[in-house]
């Protein structure tokens, strides 16, 4: 293995890039480690010039957490809750019925749906909210459900994963969400998630989505307890699927919260990542997961003003305007919860590329 120093040019891996060839794990960490921030964007700047020009992407969306019950007590979570806390909700389907309904005619091309695991919700209830979403939002796109929530679905409801995905296509779902990856190293991830969905059920159901025409994103949660090993062999196995199936549209990395979760007070976690290490994750990422064609900056982790810098580190998508978002605001940050489409073009233009606004499948609807 490959010892950096604090005088690491990088000038081998710069060479790797500019060949198009690709990192080993050895590299990534090398990257990871490195104080060189500047050289790493550099590079990864370059990979995304190749792989998307001048475009950086952007969508109308908006979000609907329909509970925050969750039995699986994550460390890393301060949305989920147990039934019986005062602050637990679990919507009902007249009230998705007429939260959706305040939503038409705004503009909104994709419904992102994404909730705790609530194991007294029949199959029907999420049934009835992909109609109930496609009758109200005609034409819009149900992006719903991380792995880990079709996979307590599929167990509760004693369907395996192509039958619960098949139903719920049938249903109204178009593509599943990348969340819930965490950290796939089974011994951090059993700190931060518990019981969670493992990390080989995780890439089973994804791998079996992809088999079924579905897009999916994948994630990573960062800045917590893991060490540089933990997020390159992450990225690896990504990487690796991706090689297999090629269903992944886009990568996005979540930076912990620690305010008002288990896992900050039982490590004493108090600071929030700092802006130099988002940008240097984004852009390795960018680096490691060749075969990806996106990597997007989610703002409303790392705040604008960080999201518009990472368009120089490898980032081409700053995600989408959200609205009345509930997990991430759960765990302390103070983003706000929408952000209009006129921003993402200021923000986009002042970095000197081409506003353009997508759909979920990164076909482009409209430049600015």
């Amino acid at each position: 293995m490959t010892i950096m120093t604090q005088h690491d040019t990088l000038h081998d891996i710069r060479e790797k890039i500019e060949k198009g060839e690709r990192l080993s794990f050895d590299d990534g960490v090398r990257l990871l480690k490195s104080p060189h921030l500047l050289k790493i964007g550099e590079m990864a700047d370059l990979v995304r010039q190749r792989k998307n020009g001048d475009y950086a992407y952007f969508i109308a969306n908006t979000h609907l957490n329909y509970t925050n019950v969750c039995y699986l007590d994550c460390k890393l979570c301060a949305f989920g809750q147990k039934a019986d806390n005062p602050n637990a909700y679990t919507m009902s389907l007249e009230q998705i019925e007429q939260k959706l309904r305040g939503m038409k005619n705004k503009g909104f091309t994709e419904l992102h749906i994404v909730g705790g695991v609530n194991a007294k919700l029949p199959f029907a209830y999420y049934e009835e909210m992909m109609r109930i979403a496609k009758r109200e939002l005609p034409g819009i796109h149900v992006q719903a459900f991380t792995a880990v929530e079709l996979d307590y679905i599929a167990r509760v409801s004693k369907l395996s994963v192509e039958e619960t995905l098949e139903r719920l296509r049938q249903a109204g779902l178009d593509s599943i969400l990348g969340g819930g990856a965490e950290i796939f190293d089974p011994e951090i991830r059993k700190i931060i998630s518990g019981h969670k969905t493992d990390a080989d059920r995780w890439f089973y159901i994804h791998e079996t989505a992809h088999s079924m025409k579905f897009r999916t994103n994948a994630s990573i949660l960062y800045g917590h307890i893991e060490k540089e090993e933990h997020i390159v062999d992450h990225l690896v196995r990504l990487r690796e699927l991706q090689d297999k199936t090629g269903g992944f549209s886009a990568f996005f990395g979540f930076s912990y919260h620690p305010d008002n979760t288990p896992l900050a007070k039982e490590y004493n976690l108090t600071e929030l990542t700092s802006g130099w290490y988002d940008l240097k994750l984004l852009a390795v990422a960018r680096l490691m997961l060749d075969n990806f064609d996106h990597i997007r900056a989610f703002w409303m982790m790392i705040g604008q003003k960080m999201a518009q810098v990472s368009l120089a580190f490898g980032v081409d998508d700053l995600d989408g305007t959200v609205m009345e978002e509930q997990i991430v605001h759960a765990a302390g940050a103070e983003s706000s919860h929408y952000t209009p489409k006129e921003s993402f073009i200021k923000m986009i233009k002042e970095a000197g590329r081409i506003p353009a606004e997508r759909d979920t499948l990164y076909q482009i609807l409209r430049t600015y």
